[in-house]
């Protein structure tokens, strides 16, 4: 830890620093629990991603709201719950968080987390690139309050920042009126949300501060958002900065150094290779997002076709120790097109654009250096995305046959709230707030949302199927996050891997076509008595068969022996 202390920010300062930090570190230590980093995930580990303000019922606090349909309509189906931010904020739905340290009084309070976390794990949200413009932080930096001086980043209107990877088209720079004059400070994402300076290390302690607070609240997971832009350095392209890396390793060694349960998820919108990086050896994140799977999956849908699925999965490794990636198809966010880099072609992501607009949604763009712009994200809901617009029935088929492919990859599954009720595009929500991603971001009356999850709609039934897929993969160790994973090939309308290992391993198909499929089995599996633990069929014993249309099957072999030996359970 010292170490890295000295490395970001030189040899005194870094001292300075970590003795700063240990008084931090020791102030938090007694309110933390000493598991001695037990929380490490299994195949009975799923997380629901949603808004604390999901679900709204007059005069009752959002979090109450939440908690109590979570426990009588999911509770013994996912076990863990990433709140997205519930913090007082300003714009993004929470992103421009003005008090790291309160709760949305809407929400409800502390109390409320941490009767939610008696039921499921939770994770928080560490939106620490940047704070809102209404923050106390940039507010105190306007009035010219010397203690945050330095807290922002503050540059000459003309300097060339050309080299900066922009996420999105407008200006990297926005106008501030201080007691100073006029400046012109780092905005990475919007107007509203002022970058931090990390070249000031109170503004690491203030935030290690933040982090050591919602680990005390209850957090068994802290997702850093937007991370790969943390350090700024002018003259690079401030992603992926070295000294990003050493902050992530920092905030690593503290959880380590404080024997409790809490795991590092980052949260990178960028090519694999790039993404995973944060691993480090090990001593990095725990878990990264799998940012390829959600393009991907609807690509492969879309086009009924597994060619390019097929390709990159054909790639995949497992990540060593314990590491893991967060498996998902749809977030609050939109669906990012930079992982698809040097996986589709220009023709291949301009269908996927074409597909978007045609099912209702739209396109964000981001900067190039040069200053022209490229597809950024589509802004669509993944249920609408994959549903054909010919059909007058709201038909799911192939939207759960997205959710099952998820499912059963290596790693931990992250499900949106919006994906396991089936909704669909939120169309006047981009109107009424002016931003894209509102598409897929609506906030829902408890009414309106138990009369939708009636069983005899369409709704209904996919709730229930969405759930029943997860209770199954729960209870099947070939699904364990570190299982071995071998990806098969059968044909393109087909897409195929084995989970596990022995006689209980798993065959994985997806029909990726609106017709019955007609398949052969890979050889290795053409004489074993399976069963599709998905109806509980048995399939004649013969190498050819037939899949339904969007169909799934998770195929195991009948005959009962360990799938893991003692040692592997352990994990």
């Amino acid at each position: 830890m010292q170490n890295l202390c000295k490395n970001i920010y030189g040899k005194e300062k870094g001292r300075q620093f970590f003795n700063q930090l240990q008084i931090l570190i020791k102030h938090y230590k007694k309110d933390l629990p000493n598991k001695k980093n037990k929380l490490f995930f299994t195949q009975k580990d799923v997380i629901l991603i949603t808004y604390a303000d999901q679900i709204q019922k007059n005069k009752e606090a959002h979090l109450k709201t939440l908690h109590q349909f979570l426990n009588s309509h999911i509770q013994n189906t996912i076990n863990s719950v990433h709140l997205l931010p519930f913090f007082p904020y300003s714009s993004d739905d929470g992103f421009s968080v003005i008090d790291y340290k309160k709760v949305q009084e809407e929400n409800g309070t502390w109390d409320d987390i941490k009767n939610l976390g008696q039921d499921f794990k939770l994770a928080f949200d560490g939106v620490i690139n940047h704070v809102s413009q209404e923050s106390s932080w940039f507010q105190e930096y306007l009035k010219g309050n010397p203690a945050y001086d330095d807290f922002f980043i503050s540059l000459p209107k003309d300097l060339d920042l050309s080299h900066v990877v922009r996420p999105r088209p407008f200006p990297l720079l926005s106008d501030f009126q201080t007691t100073r004059g006029k400046e012109f400070i780092w905005t990475t994402f919007s107007r509203d949300q002022i970058d931090l300076n990390y070249a000031n290390p109170e503004v690491l302690l203030k935030i290690i501060d933040v982090i050591l607070f919602y680990a005390a609240q209850g957090a068994k997971i802290l997702r850093l958002d937007a991370i790969a832009f943390l350090w700024k350095e002018v003259g690079t392209s401030c992603l992926h900065h070295p000294k990003t890396h050493m902050i992530v390793k920092l905030i690593r060694k503290i959880f380590d150094s404080l024997k409790g349960d809490m795991v590092l998820l980052t949260e990178t919108n960028v090519p694999h290779d790039e993404n995973i990086s944060y691993f480090g050896k090990g001593d990095e994140a725990h878990m990264v997002y799998q940012f390829v799977l959600p393009p991907l999956v609807a690509h492969a849908v879309l086009r009924q076709n597994s060619r390019y699925l097929h390709q990159w999965a054909n790639s995949l490794y497992l990540p060593r120790g314990k590491t893991y990636y967060f498996n998902f198809t749809a977030s609050h966010d939109g669906i990012g097109l930079r992982p698809l880099s040097g996986l589709l072609n220009d023709q291949e992501l301009q269908f996927m654009i074409s597909k978007t607009i045609e099912q209702g949604g739209a396109v964000s763009y981001k900067k190039n250096s040069d200053g022209s712009e490229s597809p950024y994200e589509l802004n669509i809901n993944y249920r609408s995305l994959l549903s054909d617009p010919k059909k007058d029935t709201h038909d799911y088929k192939a939207f759960l046959l997205s959710q099952a492919i998820a499912l059963a990859m290596p790693g931990v599954p992250g499900i949106y709230f919006h994906s396991l009720i089936g909704s669909k595009n939120w169309s006047q929500g981009p109107v009424k707030t002016g931003h894209k991603r509102s598409i897929n971001r609506q906030k829902l009356d408890i009414d309106d949302l138990l009369k939708s999850l009636d069983p005899n709609l369409d709704q209904g039934k996919l709730f229930r199927e969405y759930k029943t897929l997860i209770m199954i993969r729960t209870k099947e160790p070939a699904f364990h996050p570190k299982a071995p994973f071998k990806c098969l090939w059968i044909n393109e309308r087909v897409f195929c891997f084995s989970r596990g290992r022995g006689s209980e391993s798993l065959l994985c198909l997806f029909n990726l076509t609106g017709k019955k499929q007609k398949i052969t089995l890979p050889s290795t599996w053409k004489n074993k008595e399976l069963i599709n633990i998905l109806d509980k069929k048995v399939p004649a014993r013969k190498a050819n068969r037939e899949l339904e249309a969007y169909g799934v099957c998770w195929l195991k072999s009948i005959k009962k022996n360990s799938l893991f030996s003692h040692e592997d359970r352990s994990h």
